[in-house]
């Protein structure tokens, strides 16, 4: 039983929603990589979350869940919407131009930390002493890994670090909305519909966003880009977010962020092999540090639920 009286997650119930997730979203970036280009980004993000919250709000019609949502519920909605869809994708998608998908996903892996630390201060859960100094290790190592990737980026005027800044933007977007789907309010409303209405909210958003910035709506009939799009749609989010955010109401968004240590491993293999990536010592080192210090910190005591 878990400190609420609710019976606590079995393992099965966690670790699918765990391995879909990171097998998801390790694959993620190289897509996302793929849009960019004759389509500007918020527009692609708008599309996608068009699609993906549709997709929900069908899914909860069949559950015959309840589509409406109170006053609370929609404010609700309308802030997770803004962290999670608008701001953390807009800058996650502006990154992937001026860094490879492999080096996004690793900087982003550092969510973890911040989930752990918004939970302490929100939600009241407890942070170790062992998680933190494992955390400043994975952080020296993506210190290292900036350090490598501005050394190879002469010509790019400031384009790496301009990359890593608006990951780790989109990193403290994405974990606010975390600690929100972990609250009690989150609680109170179907996961379909919340996220549905979350989705659809930030893709009006993005496509007002879209319009002032880059101007009316653009489409790119690719092949590639439309198959892009319906996979990060559906299944990326649509899919993907059910299940995280199941995870992060199941066992906490600090426990939930542990997804973020396998999966740069995933998208930094596909980042050498599709894109590119070149390993120097430095690059090897930083990314044994991040990694190395982000299991540590899965080892440590988990936060009190």
């Amino acid at each position: 039983m878990s400190a609420g009286g609710t019976p606590a997650p079995t393992r099965a119930a966690v670790a699918f929603p765990f391995v879909a997730v990171t097998l998801i979203w390790g694959s993620t970036w190289l897509v996302i990589r793929d849009q960019l280009g004759h389509v500007p980004p918020s527009w692609s993000i708008c599309y996608r979350f068009l699609i993906a919250g549709l997709v929900l709000l069908v899914v909860a019609r069949v559950r015959r869940e309840s589509l409406r949502l109170d006053r609370g519920g929609l404010a609700f909605a309308a802030a997770l919407g803004l962290a999670q869809f608008v701001i953390n994708f807009n800058f996650v998608y502006r990154a992937e131009q001026h860094i490879t998908s492999g080096l996004v996903a690793l900087v982003f892996a550092l969510l973890i930390v911040p989930n752990a630390l918004f939970s302490w201060i929100f939600l009241g859960k407890r942070v170790s002493g062992r998680f933190l100094a494992a955390s400043a290790v994975a952080i020296l190592g993506v210190g290292l890994l900036f350090v490598h990737e501005a050394r190879a980026d002469h010509a790019s005027q400031g384009g790496t670090l301009l990359g890593i800044g608006f990951t780790l933007t989109g990193v403290f977007a994405a974990s606010t909305a975390n600690v929100m789907q972990a609250s009690r309010r989150a609680a109170l409303y179907p996961m379909a519909t919340m996220l549905g209405w979350a989705m659809l909210i930030g893709a009006l958003c993005d496509g007002l966003f879209a319009w002032i910035t880059a101007g009316p709506p653009v489409i790119e009939w690719r092949a590639g880009y439309i198959a892009g799009l319906l996979y990060l749609g559906v299944i990326a989010s649509s899919l993907a977010f059910t299940l995280y955010f199941g995870l992060i109401r199941m066992i906490g968004p600090a426990m939930a962020a542990y997804t973020s240590v396998i999966i740069p491993v995933i998208a930094m293999f596909l980042s050498t092999v599709f894109e590119g990536y070149r390993w120097s010592p430095l690059a090897i080192a930083g990314c044994a540090l991040a990694l190395v210090g982000l299991l540590f910190a899965l080892r440590a005591p988990s936060p009190a639920r």
